[in-house]
């Protein structure tokens, strides 16, 4: 893994997570972008070297809307970047841990993704992300 990607947030409203983090951060938002097989709206920020993503559920049975319903808004998950993928989920198998996709999906901001469940990632459930070269 090269480096954390971003960090994930759920939020209940976008807007409004959207006004807090621009406040918080001291710069608006660069990009919003709806994921519909995966049942969200993003926004996402950058300030530094650093990224930070807000996700909105746009249906009730999303794992967005899920996640607020059991924990409340906050950190969702961090993502990790990757140079492969598919080899980087392949070893992160062979050592125990629990891929939630069989293949990589396409994510938000240009990026196939796949999840790691959080049972076997200490409770943490994290994301890798490579950039889909267009």
């Amino acid at each position: 893994m090269d480096k954390i990607e971003h960090i994930g947030i759920a939020v209940k409203n976008l807007e409004a997570g959207n006004s807090l983090y621009e406040k918080l951060l001291g710069v608006p938002h660069y990009k919003i972008e709806e994921v519909a097989s995966e049942g969200v709206r993003t926004s996402f920020f950058k300030t530094g070297p650093n990224k930070i993503e807000l996700l909105e559920a746009t249906n009730d049975d999303s794992a967005i809307a899920k996640f607020i319903e059991k924990k409340g808004e906050g950190i969702h998950h961090i993502a990790f970047a990757v140079e492969n993928i598919v080899e980087e989920m392949e070893r992160l198998k062979k050592e125990g841990f629990i891929i939630l996709n069989e293949k990589p999906k396409k994510g938000a901001d240009n990026k196939l993704v796949a999840f790691v469940h959080p049972k076997t990632a200490g409770g943490v459930l994290i994301e890798l992300c490579q950039e889909i070269n267009n």
